[in-house]
């Protein structure tokens, strides 16, 4: 089978391993399409230790979606050209491989193969391109969930890639009333504004204002803020934390699901006046998996917007280069 190695910063070698065996309680899928995401891309241009467990000469790749090839012969669930996504915490029965599943090379081999469990079966009413972002859209989802919505609060996301933007629409989806979604990139903001969010270039925009503009105001123990129950950092910048400590409002709370690895200083003293929460997040789960779907079979949502860029398997490092430009690109697709 074709295979991507990871060798290092800046490396990747295209090239072929032996094809899976199927065991009997097991598949081989065939990956129809992989996103990139947002850590592939850091650990190409920095090297490992950033998040994966990304190892020099190993495959990678995590956000798949494929059909299935071959079963085995216990298993009765699933059927050769079942549409699926494959699970990343399950799917190789390694959880500590949900970063490095082989997305990028052109089998991944489940030895246990469990409908809901390893795999999810895909519903026709989700495009084959569509379901590529259920991966990342399911990170989205979890950090959205963690943040508790209530029906008719108000969100402000930072950062408009494709975890972002699938958080802000679960937040909407779980019953959020004004959702306002900020980066520094025109390109990522303009797609996040024709899906019918507020949007605020907080490189060139002062923030605050526009925020106390969109959602009115609230109080803060600082003073007058915006009326902001949730924010959600799927950015990774070291001044959004300070955003959120000088201008959330009492009893909110800001969701950490970006990948960095700053130690960062906290003001603990103005979050215990300010009533502040800080919580992280990170992976999905099975309930994220279903609302995910729920959401794509739904068609509310023109999710397939946000790939901007296709490229076959065989330009895939440069596919990653592409997907780090974020100026130019949102979601980056590999087509096999």
């Amino acid at each position: 089978m074709k295979a991507a190695l990871y060798q290092g910063q800046g490396q990747i070698e295209l090239t072929t391993l032996p094809d899976p065996e199927c065991t009997p309680e097991g598949a081989v899928l065939q990956n129809v399409y992989a996103s990139i995401c947002g850590t592939d891309v850091a650990v190409y241009k920095h090297g490992t230790g950033l998040g994966h467990k990304i190892t020099i000469g190993g495959e990678f790749g995590h956000e798949a979606f494929c059909r299935i090839k071959e079963t085995g012969s216990k298993v009765t669930d699933l059927k050769p050209g079942d549409r699926v996504y494959p699970y990343p915490r399950a799917v190789t029965g390694d959880p500590r491989r949900a970063g490095t599943i082989g997305g990028f090379s052109e089998y991944i081999n489940a030895p246990v193969a469990r409908e809901g469990v390893e795999v999810y079966k895909v519903s026709n009413k989700i495009t084959d391109r569509e379901a590529a972002l259920i991966e990342p859209f399911t990170v989205g989802c979890r950090a959205a969930r963690r943040s508790a919505p209530e029906q008719g609060e108000n969100a402000i996301v930072f950062g408009a890639g494709t975890i972002g933007i699938g958080a802000a629409i679960a937040l909407k989806h779980f019953g959020c009333e004004k959702v306002m979604i900020c980066d520094l990139a025109d390109l990522r903001l303009s797609i996040a504004e024709k899906l019918g969010f507020a949007v605020c270039n907080n490189g060139t925009e002062d923030l605050a204002s526009s925020a106390e503009s969109y959602f009115g105001t609230a109080f803060g123990y600082k003073g007058p803020t915006a009326d902001v129950d949730i924010m959600i950092d799927a950015a990774g910048a070291d001044p959004i934390i300070d955003y959120y400590l000088e201008h959330g409002k009492v009893d909110s709370c800001m969701v950490m699901v970006a990948v960095g690895t700053n130690v960062r200083p906290v003001d603990v003293l103005g979050m215990t006046f300010g009533q502040l929460a800080l919580i992280g997040s990170g992976g999905y789960t099975p309930d994220d998996v279903r609302d995910v779907m729920s959401i794509m079979e739904s068609g509310e949502w023109d999710i397939e917007s946000l790939i901007t860029h296709e490229y076959p398997w065989e330009q895939l490092e440069e596919a990653i280069q592409m997907a780090g430009r974020t100026d130019e690109a949102l979601n980056v697709l590999i087509r096999y």
